[in-house]
């Protein structure tokens, strides 16, 4: 036999080994217009849930809203001072709810309405 069947061929047994690690994740059949069943493997999934992570912020930064027209800026940067001179984890905790122009925004936005 020649070098060059043998080199197609294995190029194949390759291709159908991918595609089967592939459906053996899992996959999706199809009906197409002839009746034609077709599988194809399924997409992964991201690994990093956006969705969640933007709900997860929005959710963070609501809350710093609420909070700070609940209390007023005056005592909402009181306690944000206090937190600065503690320790470590108070002083992570001081710079993620500082006032921030986005948080300024929104409870301005909000202040008419309660």
């Amino acid at each position: 036999m020649s070098t060059t069947t043998d080199n197609g061929f294995d190029a194949r047994i390759k291709k159908v080994q991918r595609s089967h690690a592939r459906m053996a994740r899992g996959y999706d059949a199809k009906v197409g217009r002839d009746g034609l069943i077709v599988f194809r493997p399924k997409r992964p999934k991201p690994r990093l849930p956006l969705r969640g992570l933007i709900l997860l912020v929005a959710a963070f930064i609501g809350f710093k809203v609420l909070v700070l027209m609940q209390i007023g800026d005056l005592a909402y940067q009181t306690r944000i001072d206090a937190m600065i001179s503690g320790s470590k984890a108070e002083k992570v905790g001081a710079y993620l709810l500082q006032i921030d122009p986005v948080t300024r925004t929104v409870a301005d936005q909000l202040e008419p309405l309660f």
